[in-house]
């Protein structure tokens, strides 16, 4: 008896690549409610997503914006304005905690004033 191989195993098909939709500065700032989509001139919220995306690697001024240049273009997808979103209502929090603690005293005490003054100084 000749011996039969076994059918193969269906190999599953890489899924599809998702496309995801992406905004430009203004159409990201429209998104996030951060300008009026009526007023053409309004250029509210652009420049905050433009200096949180150029904010430095070692996080000293925040976490950086997610997002891409596409032919010269900032370009954010919808994942990276869900992500912003989230850092934002980070930060808020962070700057809400921050207020209500007491501010702390970095400079050297003040000398304490004298009880009786100092005579003047003599002339003579």
């Amino acid at each position: 008896m000749a011996a039969t191989k076994a059918s193969h195993a269906p190999t599953p098909t890489p899924a599809e690549p998702v496309l995801e939709r992406f905004y430009n500065l203004r159409n990201a700032a429209i998104r996030l409610d951060l300008t009026d989509p009526d007023d053409p001139d309004d250029t509210t919220g652009q420049r905050w997503l433009r200096d949180g995306f150029n904010r430095p690697e070692d996080g000293s001024k925040g976490r950086k914006f997610p997002g891409r240049y596409m032919g010269r273009n900032l370009v954010f997808s919808e994942t990276d304005l869900a992500v912003i979103a989230q850092i934002s209502l980070e930060e808020t929090e962070a700057r809400q905690k921050a207020k209500e603690q007491p501010p702390v005293s970095t400079g050297r005490p003040r000398r304490a004033r004298r009880t009786a003054k100092a005579p003047a100084l003599a002339t003579v």
